[in-house]
């Protein structure tokens, strides 16, 4: 996370969206109902909640600081207005007194009357008047001061109340991680025990996912080349393409697609468990994920939806029985994996949240996971940086 200067403000907002994601985690990953448990799995989702609670558990800690830095604020702020206050008050005090004086050693009526001349008897009216609004002013400050003030006191409980509150938010999210770093521990000497089995098993996950990617591609590369034959049929000295060649219609729909980087809607509301491209396993050294696209688990009986106008490209289905659906957008194309049924047929013009596949839900592990996987022609994307922001 960035430690850049950020507003309390900001900090609580993404203090509220971890909390959120927190609690998607437990609601979708670890209140699943498991047939059959596996320990390299609970180890990979209780990494991902110790991750994530380490970020809470910092985001706490920044807000915690810029509401002990607005306290500090606040109480100078504070003592600067009750010393003003003292000071108002004084001299209110003092001229009231004065003026009391004034009253009692001659009426208003016989200090004008005692004036050599018109002229000094005007500019005693004048005086007794200034004298007058000055006391009503000063009054008027007083008011407005204590007012301030206990605008301030107020401003100043509810910040020592709100840090309060995070401090006993931070001490619940790292007792919590100490028990879940318990778990960790157990969980890794259990697949040490096993951990031959445990790297078969991955490798051929590995496996299997590579080949439904690489079946993937060749779909795309196909249907690149099925399109740009058709389209240039009977011209002569056609240079080859690599990518789709676009009529007017579907260059347009591209530049909206591109246009949408970075707010494109998701695929399914869920939690992303396994990021885009080459990443170290997080529990065996030396083996890699290469991971084409995005895992995001989700409730069950989700619907895989469109994230964007386009056009079925393609339907594949696997061995295993569970299907892909490649939409095409201009020359883009994304790919929704781990379909239990299809919703659409090659050829279907979909919209924008159209529901395109039901997710499959794994009877064994609980899980409801979509693979998700986004290309231009056939060099695959991150989707991560054009869907939304949570």
């Amino acid at each position: 996370m960035s430690t850049q200067a950020q507003s309390r403000k900001e900090l609580e907002n993404q203090r509220k969206k971890i909390k959120k994601e927190m609690k998607q985690i437990n609601s979708l990953i670890f209140n699943t109902k498991k047939k059959k448990t596996n320990a390299l799995d609970d180890l990979k989702d209780l990494n991902q909640k110790i991750s994530t609670r380490e970020r809470l558990i910092e985001t706490i800690e920044l807000e915690t600081e810029e509401l002990n830095k607005e306290i500090k604020s606040n109480t100078k702020k504070l003592q600067n207005n009750q010393k003003q206050l003292k000071k108002l008050k004084d001299e209110y005090s003092e001229m009231v007194v004065k003026s009391y004086k004034s009253k009692s050693q001659q009426s208003k009526t016989m200090f004008l009357l005692s004036s050599k001349n018109f002229y000094q008897a005007y500019k005693r009216l004048k005086y007794m008047e200034q004298y007058k609004d000055f006391q009503k002013k000063q009054g008027e400050e007083i008011l407005t001061k204590i007012s301030l003030i206990k605008k301030l006191n107020d401003s100043l409980d509810q910040r020592k109340k709100a840090k309060e509150q995070l401090l006993v938010d931070e001490t619940e999210q790292k007792e919590a991680i100490e028990d879940d770093k318990k778990s960790q521990e157990k969980l890794v000497s259990k697949i040490k025990k096993q951990e031959r089995k445990y790297k078969r098993d991955l490798q051929k996950k590995i496996r299997e996912e590579k080949r439904i990617t690489s079946r993937i591609d060749k779909l795309i590369r196909e249907a690149i080349a099925r399109a740009n034959r058709k389209r240039n049929k009977g011209k002569k000295n056609v240079k080859k393409s690599s990518g789709f060649v676009l009529n007017e219609a579907e260059k347009k729909l591209l530049a909206n697609f591109e246009q949408n980087k970075g707010n494109l809607p998701w695929p399914v509301q869920g939690v992303i468990t396994r990021k885009f491209g080459v990443q170290p396993h997080p529990t065996f050294p030396g083996i890699k994920i290469s991971s084409p696209g995005l895992h995001i688990v989700t409730k069950a009986n989700s619907n895989a939806k469109s994230i964007f106008n386009g056009k079925v490209l393609n339907i594949q289905s696997n061995s295993d029985g569970k299907k892909s659906v490649l939409i095409q957008h201009g020359n883009y194309i994304s790919a929704y994996n781990n379909l239990e049924k299809t919703l659409v047929k090659k050829g279907d013009v979909v919209k924008t949240g159209d529901a395109v596949g039901k997710v499959f839900t794994d009877k064994i592990s609980g899980k409801t996971r979509l693979g998700f996987i986004l290309y231009k022609n056939l060099t695959r994307l991150n989707p991560a940086s054009w869907i939304r922001k949570k």
